[in-house]
């Protein structure tokens, strides 16, 4: 099993994604178009935990929050300032956990779904990514209660972390997840299998 995870072809795919987390993270995986951000940075995590399995996405996911962790931490700015500077501890397990996590259950579901229908199972793989993404954060967020209480100047600290920092960059992130994601693997198929006929 070992040696068969290990094969040139998913060692290869594995380096791509892990490339493509690293750069997005780093340089701007993010899109801003008037008052809309669009983020594709959780693409190759899906992508990896859909073609090469939960330990794959998890990997990715680990890979994606040390780069952010290391962004919070060299030049933090913003919420990340705040968030940084008062909980370090928690923030940095925000950072690392999240992603992770999201690409371990990415990955999980998708290998039990795509028993029952492929199809359902990429869908279902690349919306569960920016929800567990999401719902993590919210949780840390959530064990930061005195410091978000700071940003939300007397509002309910719940109702800011929802409609204040994730609710409307969640629905894009979801959308762009939906929709990218699957074409993206579609086209990871048919170039692998251009690649065998060649073979």
């Amino acid at each position: 099993m070992k040696s068969k995870f290990f094969s040139a072809k998913n060692v290869t795919t594995l380096a791509i994604l892990l490339a493509l987390v690293i750069v997005l993270q780093a340089f701007g995986g993010s899109f801003t178009i008037g008052a809309v951000t669009l983020n594709f940075t959780l693409i190759p995590l899906v992508l990896g935990a859909i073609v090469l399995g939960p330990w794959a996405g998890a990997f990715l996911g680990l890979a994606g929050g040390i780069v952010i962790l290391i962004q919070v931490i060299i030049a933090p700015s913003g919420f990340y300032y705040i968030i940084w500077t008062n909980s370090p501890l928690i923030t940095t397990l925000i950072c690392l956990v999240k992603t992770t996590v999201a690409g371990f259950v990415a990955g999980a579901l998708f290998q039990w779904l795509e028993k029952k229908n492929r199809y359902v199972a990429i869908f279902v793989a690349s919306g569960v990514v920016p929800v567990v993404n999401t719902a993590l954060f919210v949780l840390g967020c959530l064990c930061m209660h005195n410091t978000i209480a700071l940003m939300a100047e007397g509002a309910n600290v719940l109702t800011f972390i929802l409609v204040g920092l994730v609710t409307f960059n969640f629905f894009i992130e979801f959308a762009i997840n939906l929709l990218v994601s699957p074409a993206l693997h579609t086209v990871y198929q048919v170039v692998e299998k251009q690649f065998k006929k060649r073979r």
